[in-house]
């Protein structure tokens, strides 16, 4: 059943996220050129780049990205085959190990900082930094609501199930 988008809030609220879908598609794909000359993919980036702060568990990357802890585990698992990050027992839990960079990932980031800078700036050059604070805080917002109770509340459709991309 289609959702109903008279309401001007629905309507602009499904405008939102099927400008968050395209735009999430776009970053995806020009990191991953972006990221292709170090080894990378856009999903290895973005994991690799939360460990700049210190080592983390793969739950707590997941739930930083709102991602499925069985996709960051397949991603840091590519990632250490590739010396990019290690592992070591976690002090607090066993049977959570820390994901830490290796000097090669932390030299794979330092090659791509000056790139992406210049990709973030041509990004950036239009778009008024007033304009920008309101995005993050209505997409802030949006997580908040999206953390605090999942569609599943709703019901489900016939046949629905999760679904990967």
């Amino acid at each position: 059943m289609a959702m109903d988008s008279s309401a001007p809030d629905l309507a602009a609220l499904i405008e939102v996220t099927a400008e968050v879908f395209a735009v999430n598609g776009r970053l995806l794909r020009e990191g991953d050129s972006l990221t292709a000359h170090a080894g990378l993919t856009s999903a290895r980036w973005q994991v690799a780049g939360l460990l700049l702060s210190g080592p983390s568990t793969v739950a707590r990357l997941a739930r930083e990205r709102g991602l499925r802890r069985q996709a960051v585990q397949q991603t840091v698992e590519r990632l250490k085959a590739e010396g990019v990050v290690t592992t070591r027992p976690n002090p607090q839990d066993q049977r959570s190990p820390l994901v830490e960079l290796t000097a090669r990932g932390r030299q794979a980031l330092d090659d791509l900082r000056p790139l992406e800078r210049r990709w973030l700036e041509y990004l950036a050059e239009d778009i008024p930094v007033e304009d920008m604070r309101v995005a993050i805080a209505v997409l802030s917002r949006l997580r908040e609501k999206l953390d605090a109770r999942p569609a599943t509340e709703f019901g489900t459709g016939a046949g629905s199930g999760r679904q990967s991309a």
